[in-house]
């Protein structure tokens, strides 16, 4: 299967508000975010779920952004602005294959991987890297979506986690996505 990533011009469409009719970013991310948490987001685009991750953790907590496409960061970064929490959300440029998070080993407590790790082209490197950046009992949420991914290619996803060192913990519903709550040892 070829990788292929979501083009930057998508990117205000899929931080739209109406978006948040059937995905609402709150009901998806507060079980698993708590004030002070450090977040990893790989693949945030302009932030649909980055804005509501920052809210969560609050002014001691702190979100780190990586995306492969600049114009993604830089709409993330205007909106964190206009809603007052780029203090909270670091931006980080990746190269196709390395998120760039290696100063995090085992300080993240929590990744968000959503509707993004088919985009990867290296799903084992992905893992490894941010098993690395997890602490001890830190998890990561995979949510992918059903229509890019089917089930085969989901639980393939899952045994590439598995092989990095990560433990299934639960799959929690999320509308339309293909969910897996993954711990790290």
């Amino acid at each position: 299967m070829a990788i292929r990533v979501c083009p930057w011009w998508l990117g205000p469409l899929l931080a739209s508000p109406l978006r948040r009719l059937w995905q609402h970013p709150g009901r998806i991310l507060a079980p698993h975010v708590r004030p002070g948490m450090t977040v990893l987001e790989p693949g945030p685009g302009m932030g649909f779920f980055t804005l509501d991750l920052a809210r969560l953790v609050g002014p001691t907590g702190r979100v780190v952004a990586v995306d492969v496409q600049p114009r993604m960061l830089e709409g993330l970064r205007r909106r964190a602005e206009r809603a007052g929490l780029a203090s909270t959300i670091e931006t980080r440029l990746a190269r196709d294959e390395d998120l760039g998070v290696d100063d995090l080993a085992g300080r993240v407590d929590l990744a968000l991987a959503l509707w993004v790790v088919h985009e990867m082209p290296d799903q084992a490197r992905f893992f490894e890297q941010v098993r690395r950046a997890l602490k001890p009992g830190g998890q990561i949420l995979v949510v992918e979506p059903r229509g890019h991914v089917g089930e085969a290619e989901f639980e393939e996803t899952l045994r590439t986690a598995r092989a990095a060192g990560l433990e299934r913990v639960e799959s929690p519903p999320v509308a339309g996505g293909r969910t897996a709550l993954l711990r790290a040892p």
